[in-house]
Formats: structure tokens, C-alpha cells, sequence
């Protein structure tokens, strides 16, 4: 065998050992991070049934969850570059964002000011948010983590935090639109979609370096501090 030919040989086995590491890393996240989906072809799927509001708000013919679905994917779909900046009026531009723009994003899919909304309660209840330390800026307390995890917990419904793939009950639990916060030593926060993997687990969008992205929520192996769900 010629030496070029074994360096082909060689280069072709890696490319096949780093394909099968990157389905294998925290259940595919850098091929869901791109936007491929792979999933097992044998495996059956495990039907999840649909439990969301059908409640309208904006009046679009499209369930409030949805829209907020659409939303946030819309942050995927073009890529939103993640660049943690401060802006003097609270709002990045439409390229750029973090992970709390995804979900202020999505929740005005629905017609829902969440910025109005989480900077009348930390005016009102300043006490209640340690991120603000008593000196509310509304240019960026709606922007953060720890602040939108306060608000979740006082005005949405809290749910499970559990996650059991292809538990029927238990996924049944986890519907469109709802939001997830993660806190312990990784301050994050994500949408879950209306799309799952064959074990009936949702994805999540988020906005995490470099972009914005939709992967399977087992992909975070950060414990979940919260799920909330609006109220319609």
C-alpha cells in the first residue's frame, strides 16, 4: 500500500471515529448545535400527546404556545450570533443575544411584554430579586438569569423538573412554550419546542456560544432548577 494511500486510509477511519464521538457527546448536541438532527433509524417512537393551551391571544389563528415556538426558532433559523453586551434601552439588536433574549423573543411571539412586565414586579418587589441588589436598571435586569427565574416562580406554573425519556406520563408534562432555567454553577435558560427525539424528549432552544441553536434537552446534563409554564 502506497503511503498516500494509507494517509487516506488513516484520515477516513478518524473522520469516521470523530462522526461517531460527535453523535455520542451529550446526545448529539454539536450535530443538533448545526442544525442536524440524527436519530437511531430502528428505534420506535414514543408518542407524546398533546396537552398545550389552545388559548389565542394576538389573534393569528396559532395557539399562544406556538407562537412563542416560533419565535424563539426564529433565533435559531438565523443564527442569532450569542454576545453578552450591555445596551443602554435594555434590547440587543435582532443578530445578536443571549439566552434570556430567547425567551423575552418568544414570549412576544405571543403578544406578552415580558420586559414591561418583569421591571414593573422588581420596582414593586426589588427585595425579591438578590441579581438586582436593591439598584434596579431596567436596561438589563430583564436580560438576566437569576432575575427571570424570581419572576418565573411567582407568576407562572411550576412544573415537573424531572425528565424521563420515553415515559409517556412523564413527558406529557413537557409542551411547547414552556420555559427551563438552569442555575447550578451554569446560569441558563431555554424555550422547549413542539419538536422530540424518538424517545418522546423535547429540544430546546437556546442561545449559547456561538449561536442560537435547537438541541434535545438531554443534552444538558446542568440539573434543572425550574420548569414553568405561562399563564394564558
Amino acid at each position: 500500500m502506497s503511503k498516500l494511500k494509507y494517509l487516506g486510509k488513516i484520515f477516513f477511519i478518524a473522520l469516521i471515529a470523530i462522526g461517531i464521538a460527535s453523535t455520542l457527546y451529550k446526545k448529539g448536541i454539536i450535530y443538533d448545535s448545526l442544525g442536524i438532527h440524527i436519530e437511531m433509524p430502528f428505534k420506535k417512537r414514543v408518542e407524546i400527546p398533546i396537552e398545550y393551551m389552545l388559548t389565542d391571544r394576538n389573534n393569528n389563528g396559532i395557539p399562544d404556545p406556538i407562537d412563542i415556538v416560533n419565535a424563539a426558532r426564529n433565533e435559531v433559523e438565523q443564527r442569532t450570533t450569542y454576545k453578552s453586551v450591555y445596551y443602554a434601552g435594555g434590547f440587543p439588536p435582532d443578530n445578536e443575544g443571549v439566552c434570556t433574549d430567547v425567551i423575552w423573543r418568544g414570549l412576544l411571539g405571543a403578544g406578552i411584554e415580558f420586559k414591561d412586565l418583569i421591571d414593573e414586579d422588581i420596582k414593586n418587589h426589588v427585595e425579591l430579586y438578590p441579581r438586582v441588589d436593591q439598584k434596579p436598571d431596567p436596561n438589563i435586569d430583564f436580560r438576566r438569569v437569576p432575575n427571570q427565574f424570581v419572576y418565573f416562580q411567582r407568576f407562572t406554573e411550576s412544573l415537573t423538573t424531572e425528565l424521563r425519556p420515553r415515559d409517556v406520563t412523564n413527558l406529557a408534562q413537557w409542551q411547547p412554550g414552556d420555559i427551563v432555567v438552569f442555575l447550578d454553577g451554569f446560569h441558563h435558560v431555554g424555550i422547549v419546542s413542539d419538536k422530540r427525539d424518538k424517545d418522546g424528549v423535547p429540544y430546546l432552544i437556546h442561545n449559547n456560544p456561538p449561536f442560537a441553536a435547537e438541541v434535545k434537552l438531554t443534552s444538558f446534563t446542568t440539573p434543572i432548577a425550574g420548569h414553568y409554564r405561562w399563564h394564558y
